[in-house]
């Protein structure tokens, strides 16, 4: 795992102080080692900053240089399968690294090297003959890049923040209006676009080919590609399929020559993956949890149940209001742009922690958008089966609004704007951020635009049901736009690498085509999932309500946290941004004090966005 920066400047602007600085500011991401190559008379630099996996030895440090002498490479993530791929290819390694297989395959195979990786990959390949830049991202989004194409100049980074050191990037950059409505809707901002106007991410799955002062971006896999004609409905057959998949996928993301272990909420994901790493593991694994004090959302209790019956080495650390204060302020800057999910202030805490005892650790991300574990599938499942609940919505929303909070929470779910953008309704909602209805009625006319989603969904080789069809929005966009942010730039912070077992695409395709039935089942979500992971831990473990990896911040907003509130949506703080109306921001700060508390994710993400405004 690292940090990756660099240029390709036509008009040769750059220069090798100007690597450097960019390269520098990503530090975090890979304290082991840096490493530069620079070609002035082609205007090509690529800086390196590496946190050593695999390979610990100074021959693996990049940019890496091709066994021709033709290319270069530096590179962010890991290759899991880079031995088969070496031995399928008749590669003759020098290192024992996966960066010198992967780009020793790029050669051979050309573009369509991309297919054979099995990996989480920012990886960007330099043609010194033909004096071409090749990017590749992984399919699911795993590994980040960020770049600037503007004037005939290409710049990409891991981070924003390492392309902001460059003047004429941050001296000339805008706010994106779009950006700012989508992430008011949802808390995070949708590849490929960003808060800036010049500054974007390149695509899950797909490849950019920079040559001759052009730039050409290529898909080479979406999710919804992969959907077949046929599904898995077989139980004993999908279960034992999935069970290996999962052990597969595990075997391979515990490959490292580091010390390493596994995030443990307590939670089905989670336990799957220490479940299936301490079943494959000949000695104790390490196990890491965070507690917070406030009971009702505490699962630190069952981590430390499940580390007890698989017999890990666990390690958890209580979180108080001053831990989380302190981790506020590193949340807001570290992510360079508006970002909301407050369960990146835990995963901040858990990854500091796990630092102190590893280097790299797996996570249990994507369990719940490929096996259906969350409660926005019921809602589209709802919608779909009863034609009355969209026909008498109005009504029935205005109703519930009338009611206790808990309803009147509901109530915002019957009062979308348009049946198209259901989904992302559905979402916002559940998430307890803003309607687009609230969006037209709070922002400035400038402001608003539509959503930056693409939630209609074309030839597929089946009809898909609602529920499916929300999991698919998931995988799509908050997936890899939020969760696989938080984890990246959380982890990364602590110079920790982490790995997500459920994000294997082929366990990934094997979950698109499992039928319906099997993921939610009588209403148990998960269905599938929990079998196996009850073939490795007692079912009697898990019998308790979803408490989720957050924090108190309703709770926190009123007290601890309230200076937020106080500090960036004063009347002042307000109208100078420009993006809000007062008076409507005053009236939802006012229901929340007044008891409303289900509003606490609309007050974050407002403060989130003039915190951001105010830097």
């Amino acid at each position: 795992m690292c940090g990756i920066a660099g240029f390709y400047s036509f008009n040769k602007k750059f220069s090798d102080a100007d690597l450097k600085r960019m390269t520098d500011r990503i530090a975090h991401r890979g304290p082991d080692a840096d490493g530069f190559y620079m070609d002035p008379e082609s205007g090509v630099g690529l800086g390196h900053r590496r946190l050593s996996i695999l390979d610990l030895s100074t021959a693996a440090n990049q940019p890496m240089q091709s066994h021709c002498g033709r290319y270069y490479i530096c590179f962010n993530g890991e290759v899991f399968n880079y031995r088969e791929i070496a031995e399928q290819l008749n590669i003759k390694c020098h290192t024992t690294s996966d960066t010198e297989v992967i780009l020793e395959a790029f050669i051979l195979k050309g573009v369509d090297f991309v297919h054979l990786l099995n990996g989480m990959f920012a990886i960007v390949i330099y043609d010194s003959r033909d004096q071409v830049i090749y990017v590749f991202r992984d399919r699911l989004g795993i590994k980040p890049v960020m770049y600037y194409w503007q004037n005939n100049d290409f710049v990409f980074a891991s981070e924003i923040k390492a392309l902001l050191t460059l003047e004429e990037i941050n001296r000339t950059k805008t706010t994106k209006k779009e950006s700012v409505y989508t992430f008011l809707n949802s808390g995070y901002i949708p590849e490929p676009h960003t808060i800036y106007n010049s500054i974007h991410k390149l695509r899950a799955g797909s490849y950019a080919v920079i040559r001759d002062s052009k730039m050409v971006v290529t898909s080479y896999w979406k999710p919804e590609d992969k959907i077949t004609a046929d599904k898995v409905t077989d139980f004993q057959t999908a279960k034992k399929q999935l069970n290996e998949l999962l052990e597969s996928s595990v075997r391979y993301r515990m490959i490292s020559d580091v010390p390493f272990g596994v995030f443990l909420s307590g939670g089905i994901d989670s336990s799957t993956v220490a479940a299936i790493a301490q079943n494959i593991s000949t000695d104790s694994i390490k196990t890491f949890s965070i507690g917070v004090k406030d009971e009702k959302m505490n699962e630190s209790e069952f981590a430390r149940s499940v580390s007890k019956y698989l017999k890990t080495h666990h390690y958890e650390f209580v979180v108080s209001e001053r831990d989380s204060l302190e981790m506020v302020e590193k949340m807001m800057t570290a992510y360079d742009e508006p970002y909301a999910d407050s369960s990146a202030i835990p995963t901040m805490l858990v990854s500091k922690l796990a630092r102190q005892q590893v280097t790299m650790a797996l996570s249990g991300d994507g369990g719940d958008e490929l096996f259906m574990g969350y409660g926005a599938y019921v809602w589209a499942d709802r919608f779909q089966k009863n034609p009355l609940l969209k026909t008498f919505r109005s009504p029935i929303g205005k109703s519930l609004s009338k009611l206790s909070n808990k309803y009147k929470r509901a109530a915002s779910l019957f009062d979308y704007m348009d049946e198209k953008r259901l989904k992302s309704h559905i979402f916002s909602q559940e998430q307890y951020f803003f309607s687009e209805r609230e969006l037209h009625t709070m922002l400035h006319d400038q402001y608003i635009w539509p959503l930056q989603f693409d939630e209609e969904f074309h030839d597929l080789k089946r009809k898909l049901s609602a529920k499916e069809e929300q999991a698919l929005f998931d995988i799509k966009n908050y997936l890899k736009d939020d969760l696989l942010v938080k984890v990246d730039i959380a982890s990364m912070q602590f110079s920790l690498e982490a790995r997500t077992p459920f994000l294997d695409y082929r366990l990934v395709e094997f979950a698109l085509n499992l039928d319906e039935n099997l993921k939610l089942r009588d209403n148990v979500s998960k269905y599938l999932l929990k079998e196996v992971l009850y073939s490795y831990v007692p079912k009697e473990l898990f019998d308790r309500p979803k408490k989720g990896f957050s924090i108190p911040l309703s709770k926190w907003l009123h007290t601890d946290l309230k200076f937020l509130i106080d500090n960036y949506l004063s009347k002042g703080g307000i109208e100078n941004a420009g993006f809000v109306k007062y008076e409507e921001v005053k009236k939802i700060v006012g229901r929340f004090e007044k008891g409303e508390d289900y509003l606490f994710n609309r007050i974050w993400v407002l403060i989130l966005l003039h915190k951001w405004n105010a830097q």
